[in-house]
């Protein structure tokens, strides 16, 4: 099913205003946890991992946000 554009615009600002943090500490605290269990990785790899989990976490939600930015699809034309 299909969400319609306002919905996809309310979802979407959801998403970045509590789901993003929620899941910016959910990464840090993996890290961290990472750090404790197995010692401090090089700079270089810790780097990749926040790069890793930073595009993670957008790949299954690209459908909410594409088009967003756009202007109302469904909105009446001006003539």
């Amino acid at each position: 099913m299909a969400l319609g554009y306002k919905t996809r615009r309310r979802l979407s600002l959801l998403i970045l205003l509590v789901g993003l943090p929620l899941y910016i500490v959910v990464a840090v605290n993996l890290v961290d946890w990472l750090n404790a269990w197995r010692g401090r990785p090089s700079v270089p790899m810790e780097f990749l991992v926040y790069v890793g989990l930073g595009v993670l976490w957008a790949l299954p939600l690209r459908a909410v946000f594409r088009g967003v930015g756009q202007d109302d699809p469904d909105a009446p034309k001006d003539p």
